[in-house]
């Protein structure tokens, strides 16, 4: 037995070997760490790691290990299966073998429930052995949507090349981090892209981690370098192991920042706008905020926090306006929370969504539809304040009184109308105006202003927070100093009643 052993031992070797020592010496000399260094730093310190399949391919023309490490770790202790490309094998591509042994790992992850991380750098399909790939291969994306529908979170982290097929491997996850200029996921490389349309163009702005962040919004996080995405992996696991759905409430902290300050944030005029980022620091615990999608649609502010030791999930208005990034965003934040069965605050300052033709013609009703949407079948306790500014369809998609948020509460700052008072009024009088014209009448400028003065000054009383909770649209004007407080009390209340079943379908990347 011992002999035996020492034979298993050889061979397991050359898995851990990867590429050999010039591969390996390459990897490093590009400042990148190796497939397992890699998982050692993404497991919990000292913890055991599981791995399975360790011969894979053994016995066959393709190196033992199939060029990919999967096995199941404890990460901020939680237990989940870990998939690594190892890049230092034929540049992490796939064959038969790793195929099989991804998909094993993915079953495994399905049928025990536990969260999926791929820490990816993979040159996609070993192409001389395609018959044997493409047809399987597409399980890989179909496993992937199985585990978020089923509820089982899937995280992508992105070192290098995800490119063609494996571009989906990032498409299809809950969570995905990727390495500033380093990460490369596209469909089509440049060589590609020339051939089929004749484009120029280069790596960075075709799949490039930066682009991905701002533009395509593919990244929910961009990382610094290697280190920062395996840290940023951690707090996205942890923010997964909620004690929404694991036990009592966690020890709170008070925030780092004097709650008196509160009281000065909110300008007089609400058109001027404020970072809530300034709120959210001065009620949260600790001041720790994990922001999710920060470079896309940054006219809304989304991540995570705990409150009183309560986890959620904060949706801000940063600008004021929504657009259709910022709607897609929000879309996909609150599928995320109610897969993690996280509550969601909503702080609210906004006119709206973006009116306009280029606006209409890029789809701003469908994307704040699918906000609305999202928000109205949101099966996880809602909570609303209203910071500042409440106006038309923004209220709506910010979970106002007619989405039946759990409980919702008014700063002395907020004002909320089916528009701003000067804006309804100038509705009014280019309406008057046309018709007069239309009639072949004079418009009569004296009696336009009266009204609009007249319009105005009634719009402003009726979208006064004490107009507002005197009709019992909120519950309660709050000192905005006891926002923490009363939103404790209103998450301990909420944490007596059992969670509902999430929605049946994945996480839809918006």
């Amino acid at each position: 037995m011992l002999a035996k052993l020492g034979e298993l031992g050889a061979e397991q070797a050359k898995a851990v070997a990867g590429g050999g020592p010039k591969y390996v010496e390459r990897h490093h000399r590009r400042g990148k760490l190796l497939a397992r260094e890699r998982v050692e730093l993404l497991v919990d310190p000292d913890s055991p790691f599981l791995e399975l399949s360790p011969l894979a391919a053994w016995g066959t023309d393709f190196p033992v290990g199939a060029s990919v490490i999967t096995g199941i770790g404890v990460v901020e202790g939680v237990q989940c299966v870990i998939i690594a490309s190892d890049p230092t094998v034929r540049g992490g591509s796939s064959n038969p073998w790793t195929l099989r042994k991804t998909l094993r790992a993915s079953d495994i992850a399905l049928e025990n429930r536990l969260p999926l991380i791929n820490l990816v750098e993979s040159g996609g399909a070993d192409l001389p052995t395609q018959k044997e790939i493409f047809i399987p291969g597409g399980r890989i994306f179909r496993d992937l949507s199985r585990l978020s529908a089923a509820g089982v979170p899937t995280i992508a982290i992105v070192f290098g090349n995800s490119t063609a097929g494996g571009a989906y491997v990032p498409g299809m996850s809950d969570h995905v981090v990727m390495v500033r200029e380093r990460a490369k996921v596209f469909l089509g490389g440049p060589p590609l892209v020339k051939m089929a349309t004749g484009e120029e163009s280069d790596d960075e702005s075709l799949g490039g981690a930066e682009m991905h962040a701002r533009t395509s919004g593919l990244a929910d996080h961009l990382a610094e370098d290697e280190h920062d995405a395996l840290r940023i992996g951690r707090r996205i696991v942890r923010r997964l192991n909620s004690p929404a759905n694991n036990g009592p409430p966690q020890e709170p902290r008070p925030p780092l920042y004097d709650e008196e300050e509160l009281l000065g944030i909110v300008p007089e005029d609400l058109k001027v706008p404020f970072d809530p980022r300034e709120v959210i620091a001065r009620v949260v615990d600790g001041s720790e905020f994990d922001e999710f999608k920060p470079l896309y649609g940054p006219s809304l502010v989304t991540g995570w926090a705990t409150l009183h030791g309560h986890p959620i999930g904060i949706l801000a208005n940063a600008r004021g306006v929504l657009f259709s990034e910022e709607a897609q965003k929000a879309a996909q934040f609150i599928q995320l929370a109610g897969r993690a069965g996280t509550p969601l605050v909503f702080l609210q300052n906004t006119t709206g969504y973006m009116v306009g033709k280029d606006y209409e013609q890029g789809g701003i009703i469908k994307h704040g539809a699918m906000m609305i949407n999202a928000v109205s079948n949101s099966t996880v306790p809602h909570l609303t304040v209203v910071m500042g500014a409440s106006y038309g369809a923004g209220n709506y998609g910010m979970c106002g009184r007619a989405y039946d948020p759990r409980f919702l509460f008014s700063w002395p700052s907020a004002k909320s109308a089916v528009m701003g008072p000067a804006q309804l009024a100038g509705v009014l009088s280019i309406v008057g105006r046309a018709s007069a014209e239309a009639r072949g009448q004079v418009y009569d400028e004296e009696a336009d202003a009266a009204m609009r003065q007249l319009v105005e000054a009634q719009i402003e009383s009726e979208s006064l927070p004490f107009f507002l909770s005197g009709r019992l649209y909120d519950d309660g004007v709050i000192d905005p100093r006891d926002t923490r407080t009363v939103l404790g009390l209103c998450l301990s209340a909420i944490g007596e009643v059992p969670a509902p079943a999430p929605a049946g379908f994945g996480v839809f990347r918006m």
